[in-house]
């Protein structure tokens, strides 16, 4: 029964770190008032692995929503089809396991030292637990050169939620932390 108490222990401690900073970067010598438009770089999305469980049509579509209407609401719009963007678009999605090391102390002694001290001896257990990790970049490269101007990453703890409109909310929301920095000021 402890041990049971001690993994959800664990399980709520790791749930209230599954938000980390949001890493930036971007070209300083870049002018981000000049860009107007963007357009989705081809492929749009590309994932790491490249495993079905984790590629799919929906999470693609999930993520073009989400960076537009952000995009939008930071005055880019997009261009019309076979016209040049200013910005092209592409991002990444990145699953990796992970391990953390968990120690467990059980029993040992109480008391004082004028009285003594007395209980069970001490004994540590030590777990590794492994969990999912997921990484949304976005690049925003230069319509003319190509060449990156701005990025932008979050990480998220995989949560297994059967239900579609979770899965959208977390979407929209790390799309909507990664890209609170654009334009860069």
């Amino acid at each position: 029964m402890f041990r049971r108490i001690a993994a959800l222990a664990v399980v709520l401690l790791l749930g209230g770190c599954q938000t980390g900073q949001v890493n930036h970067d971007f070209d300083a010598s870049r002018d981000f008032g000049a860009y107007r438009s963007w357009a989705w770089k081809d492929p749009a999305l590309q994932y790491s692995p490249d495993d079905p469980r984790i590629k799919s049509d929906l999470t693609e579509q999930r993520i073009r929503q989400a960076v537009g209407e952000q995009l939008d609401q930071r005055g880019l719009r997009a261009a019309a089809p076979g016209a040049r963007a200013d910005l092209r678009v592409q991002a990444y999605l990145i699953v990796e396991d992970r391990q953390q090391q968990v120690t467990t102390n059980y029993g040992g002694p109480w008391g004082n030292p004028w009285n003594g001290y007395w209980g069970a001896p001490m004994y540590n257990e030590t777990r590794n637990l492994t969990y999912k990790v997921a990484t949304l970049q976005i690049d925003l490269l230069d319509g003319k050169d190509g060449k990156l101007v701005w990025r932008g990453s979050d990480e998220q703890l995989m949560a297994s939620s059967p239900n579609p409109q979770d899965r959208d909310k977390a979407i929209r929301t790390t799309v909507a932390r990664i890209l609170s920095s654009y334009p860069p000021r």
